[in-house]
């Protein structure tokens, strides 16, 4: 029997990485971090244990690489939408769809997130994946588009707006409402309250104003 090509084997890798890092999502999601093992996500993804570590430091790293690779899907299926945005506001509703599919995953994905979150802020902050960086050239790409003369600066703080947005809406006893958090980001960005997926038909009471810039 011939050795399988190299093409072949990478395949087989890419694919036994995504199983694991699809299951770290469905059982973090289902059973929180701390409960959550190495084993069962082998389990889950039908792989075994020993090869999360040729991918993997340990459960910290797997855990942000499948949040970030959860997110980067996300954000693109938001981007990619039927019908695509044309015209002088089109950068405008794909940063409002972006807006939109990041924090709706505080809303989705509550015990996910709050322990994406949580890692974040304990360990050593962002850790340089393949998942990691394409969610920042969405993000980058998504400010550019937007009108941005200096995205290098300014994606990072639409990265930095919207984790507080979603730490905002995940906090202990004290959770701020999506549209609230919405409303905000939206008039910083001047972006109008019918773009992307409003979760309602006009910004809450007393939020800042939005301007509703023309749809021509």
């Amino acid at each position: 029997m011939s050795p399988r090509r190299a093409s072949v084997n990478e395949e087989m890798r890419r694919r036994s990485r995504e199983r694991l890092l699809r299951a770290t999502v469905e059982l973090v999601s289902e059973r929180g971090y701390d409960a959550t093992t190495l084993g069962d996500i082998a389990e889950r993804a039908g792989t075994a244990r020993g090869l999360i570590a040729y991918y993997f430091s340990g459960k910290h790293q797997l855990l942000q690489s499948a949040v970030h690779r959860l997110m980067h899907l996300t954000l693109q299926e938001a981007l990619d939408r039927t019908p695509r945005p044309a015209g002088p506001l089109a950068g405008h509703e794909l940063l409002a769809r972006a807006v939109d599919a990041i924090l709706g995953l505080a809303r989705s994905r509550p015990v996910l997130m709050r322990a994406h979150m949580a890692g974040l802020l304990q360990h050593d902050g962002f850790i340089q994946c393949v998942e990691q960086q394409r969610l920042a050239f969405l993000l980058r790409e998504t400010v550019a588009g937007y009108g941005s003369a200096d995205p290098d600066t300014d994606y990072p703080l639409l990265r930095a707006l919207l984790m507080g947005a979603v730490v905002a809406q995940l906090l202990p006893g004290a959770p701020m409402p999506l549209a609230r958090l919405r409303a905000e980001l939206f008039s910083r960005y001047d972006l109008a309250w019918d773009m992307g997926i409003p979760p309602g038909d006009r910004p809450p009471d007393g939020a800042p104003p939005t301007l509703l810039l023309p749809r021509s």
